[in-house]
C-alpha cells in the first residue's frame, strides 16, 4: 500500500509540475502590460520601472520562472545576507524552517509555498484564496452530498423497477438535467426561486386537477396495456392538453368561477444574491444558510442526473451476474443482496463520476457564483481575470489542480476499500 501511495503521489507531483509550467508561461506570455494597467496611463517611466522591479517583471522570462518555482516549492534556496537579493528570505513573505547552508550566503529552507502578492491589493495571494476557498468548498460539498444521496436512491429504485413508468420518468428527468448547461440553469433557478416565487406561490385549481386526472387515466391505460406511449411522450401530451384547456377556460368563464380558484402558498423568501456570511448593522457578521439553497440546487442538477443513470446502468449489469443469483438462491433478504452484494460492486463508475464532479465544483463553478453573487473561488478568479491580477489567477489555478490530484489519489484508495477486485497489496 505504501508503494502504491508513493507512486500515486509521484504522478501527482509530475502533473502539478506540468500545470505550474503551463500556467506560468500561458499567463506571462499573454498580451498586455499589467503594470501599465495598475499604475495608469499617465505614470512616469521611473514609476513603471520601480513597479516592474518590485514585481520581478523586469527580468527575462526564464529567470522569472525559476524564481516563481523557487517560491512555490516547499524546499527552496534563499539568501539570508543581502536584502536586495531577488531570493532574500523576507520573514514577512515566507514562513519556514532553516535546514542547512548552501554556500556562504544561501540557505536551504523548508517552507510553505509562496504564491506571490496581488498586483492590485498587494495582499498575499494565499490569504486572498484562503478567504475565498471556504465558500466554494461548502457549496461544493453540500451540492455533491445531496446529489449523491438522492441520485443513488433514485438510481437503485429505477434499476429495480426497470421499464416501469418510474424508470422511464427518471431517465427522462435525468436526460433533461444533463442537457441543461449551468449558465442557463442558474438563470432559471434564480428567476423562479428569487423572483417568480419569492413572495408567494400561486397554484391554479383547474389545470392541476386536469393534469392529475390525465395522469390517472394514463396509468390506468398502462395497467390495461391499451397503449404503448412512453411516459415522456405521454406526460408532454398531458401538459399540452392541460395548458390548452386552462387557456380555454380562462377565456370563457368568469373569474369568480370555482374553476379559476387560486391557492396562494408562502413563497421561498430567498434573495437572488448572497453569500454564506452576511453583515448585519446591529449583529455584525451572521451565518445565512438560506443563501445556499438556490446555488446548491443549480450545482447538484447535472451531477444528480449523471449519478442516477450511472447507478441504474451499473446496478443492472451487476444484478445479472451469477453471484447475485446465487445470493438470492441462498435465501438472503433482497435488501442484503442489493446493498451488500450488488451495490457495493456497482459503485466504481459512480465514485469516478462523483470525484470528477466534486473537483469541478471546487474549481469554482464561476458562472454560478457570479449569478448568485456567492463569494467563492470562482468569483474571485473571475474578478482577477478582469483586472489582469496574474498572481491571483495563477494561484487559483494551482490550488484547483492540487485539489484534482488529491481527490484522484483519495478515490484510488476508496476503490480498494469498496471493490476487492482492485485492491493492492
Amino acid at each position: 500500500m505504501l508503494t502504491f501511495l508513493l507512486k500515486k503521489i509521484s504522478y501527482g507531483l509530475l502533473v502539478l509540475a506540468g500545470v505550474v509550467t503551463v500556467v506560468f508561461f500561458l499567463f506571462n506570455l499573454a498580451p498586455g502590460d499589467p503594470v501599465r494597467n495598475l499604475v495608469g496611463e499617465n505614470a512616469s517611466e521611473q514609476t513603471l520601472q520601480q513597479m516592474r522591479r518590485k514585481l520581478d517583471l523586469d527580468l527575462p522570462l526564464g529567470k522569472r520562472f525559476v524564481l516563481y518555482v523557487n517560491d512555490l516549492s516547499p524546499v527552496s534556496v534563499h539568501n539570508t545576507k543581502s536584502a536586495v537579493s531577488r531570493i532574500y528570505f523576507d520573514e514577512h513573505k515566507y514562513n519556514g524552517l532553516q535546514l542547512f547552508p548552501v554556500g556562504s550566503q544561501r540557505v536551504l529552507f523548508l517552507k510553505y509555498p509562496y504564491l506571490k502578492r496581488s498586483f492590485l491589493s498587494d495582499r498575499n495571494v494565499s490569504e486572498i484564496l484562503s478567504d475565498a476557498i471556504p465558500g466554494t468548498v461548502v457549496l461544493a460539498v453540500v451540492s455533491i452530498l445531496f446529489a449523491l444521496v438522492i441520485g443513488l436512491v433514485m438510481g437503485i429504485i429505477s434499476a429495480l423497477k426497470r421499464n416501469s413508468i418510474y424508470d422511464r420518468l427518471m431517465l427522462f428527468i435525468s436526460a433533461l438535467g444533463m442537457a441543461g448547461p449551468s449558465f442557463f440553469v442558474a438563470i432559471i433557478v434564480a428567476w423562479i426561486g428569487a423572483v417568480l416565487w419569492r413572495d408567494r406561490i400561486e397554484i391554479h385549481f383547474f389545470p392541476w386537477l386536469l393534469l392529475l386526472f390525465l395522469i390517472a387515466i394514463g396509468i390506468i391505460l398502462r395497467k390495461m396495456e391499451k397503449t404503448t406511449f412512453s411516459m415522456a411522450a405521454w406526460f408532454l401530451g398531458a401538459s399540452v392538453l392541460t395548458f390548452s384547456a386552462f387557456m380555454f377556460v380562462a377565456a370563457n368563464v368568469s373569474e369568480h368561477s370555482f374553476l379559476m380558484t387560486v391557492f396562494n402558498l408562502p413563497g421561498t423568501g430567498l434573495n437572488m444574491t448572497g453569500s454564506l456570511y452576511g453583515v448585519d448593522v446591529w449583529k455584525g457578521e451572521t451565518l445565512e444558510l438560506q443563501n445556499m439553497i438556490l446555488p446548491v440546487i443549480t450545482l447538484m442538477i447535472r451531477p444528480l442526473s449523471v449519478i442516477v443513470q450511472l447507478t441504474r446502468s451499473s446496478l443492472l449489469d451487476v444484478l445479472a451476474q451469477d453471484y447475485v443469483r446465487t445470493a438470492r438462491a441462498k435465501g438472503l433478504p433482497e435488501y442484503v443482496v442489493i446493498l451488500k452484494h450488488a451495490l457495493r460492486n456497482a459503485l466504481n463508475p459512480v465514485i469516478t463520476a462523483v470525484s470528477g464532479w466534486f473537483a469541478s465544483l471546487l474549481a469554482g463553478a464561476v458562472f454560478v457564483e457570479f449569478v448568485f453573487g456567492w463569494k467563492g473561488l470562482g468569483q474571485q478568479m473571475f474578478t482577477a481575470i478582469e483586472s489582469q491580477d496574474l498572481p491571483v489567477v495563477m494561484g487559483g489555478v494551482i490550488v484547483i489542480a492540487t485539489a484534482f490530484v488529491l481527490i484522484n489519489i483519495f478515490v484510488d484508495i476508496i476503490y480498494g476499500w469498496i471493490d476487492p477486485r482492485v485492491r493492492v497489496g
